[in-house]
């Protein structure tokens, strides 16, 4: 508990230490965010600093020391967010480098997430910690998936990291979203511990970086409500979506996280359901997607917006958890 403690605490003070020196030094290098011209509504925030997510990323390494060293998942954890970081830091720098906001293709940045997300399943697929098994929700079950198991793995990780990019489109939306998040993961893993279902030192670790990035999100939040001093860029919501992902692989909770992840979700169904209605009637469904333009569109202010979803991730969290208590 000690050491989840401290995750959390030297996360949050790293994060409130790094984010003003950030916000400092991409003002110097002039490198604020690009606005889509068809976001009219987002035009004042053009040249908001950005890249905010390196401070987040910085300040979950910290999580590191309250580890246990004798076990090396935390460190995979760690150098796989900081391998998607540095996906969406190229494409935040084309962003700002070419003054637009198309950043990299969505063919090369695929690729670059397929390659990861194959070296770390394949890596939990033979690995003895993790193998080929995931438990099934709200109960001590395991589902074996054999050689199916890396392909399962791969998908989650495209799924997350593509899920989180698209919530992060309003102010303080995807931090606060995943703070809430990444809390309840902390308190799942830990009934998982007390029930004797999960267990080691890998599952400690995680619960501790869990806990440090629900810390770097809060602190990041000082500076991203409404109004944004600065934006996460895809550089922080890659990191997030390849730390939720590799905790989900490596944790083996995955399908249980999909309570708790019904707002990523949300983001990346309505954007499938408004290219598929598009394309095949020429028609949309939604004034813009994902759904949280759909309702900046309508009317509703962007902070009411991030604190709906919030409170939705946060009632999600509490029935998981209620339902883990009762049928563990």
């Amino acid at each position: 508990m000690i050491s989840v403690l401290s995750g959390f605490l030297a996360a949050f003070a790293v994060a409130m230490l790094l984010l003003p020196l950030n916000i400092k030094l991409v003002k110097r290098l002039k490198a604020g965010q690009p606005i889509l011209s068809y976001v009219d509504n987002h035009k004042s925030k053009a040249g908001t600093p950005t890249m905010g997510g390196a401070s987040i990323v910085l300040a979950l390494m910290t999580a590191l020391f309250f580890t246990r060293h004798n076990d090396r998942i935390a460190y995979i954890i760690v150098i796989v967010t900081v391998g998607y970081a540095l996906i969406g830091f190229i494409d935040d720098f084309i962003k700002v480098r070419y003054k637009n906001n198309k950043g990299l293709s969505a063919v090369q940045k695929i690729i670059f997430q397929l390659l990861l997300a194959a070296m770390v399943s394949v890596y939990a697929y033979f690995s003895d910690s993790v193998g080929s098994a995931v438990f099934v929700p709200f109960a001590p079950k395991k589902i074996e998936l054999g050689a199916f198991a890396p392909v399962y793995f791969i998908f989650i990780f495209l799924a997350f990291t593509n899920s989180v990019n698209l919530t992060d489109g309003l102010d303080g939306l995807a931090a606060s979203v995943t703070a809430t998040n990444t809390l309840f993961v902390c308190a799942i893993m830990g009934i998982g511990m007390a029930a004797d279902v999960l267990y080691g030192d890998g599952t400690a670790d995680m619960i501790v970086l869990s806990a440090a990035m629900c810390g770097a999100c809060c602190a990041f939040l000082f500076y991203n409500t409404h109004p944004a001093q600065i934006f996460m860029g895809d550089t922080g919501s890659m990191a997030l979506g390849g730390f939720l992902a590799s905790v989900a692989v490596l944790g083996k909770m995955s399908l249980s996280m999909l309570l708790i992840g019904v707002m990523y979700i949300v983001s990346s169904l309505s954007v499938i359901i408004q290219v598929i209605a598009f394309k095949s009637t020429g028609k949309r469904v939604f004034l813009m997607s994902p759904l949280h333009h759909h309702f900046e569109r309508k009317g509703v202010f962007e902070g009411k917006i991030a604190t709906c979803y919030t409170l939705v991730t946060f009632v999600c969290g509490i029935v998981t958890v209620a339902l883990m208590i009762v049928l563990y």
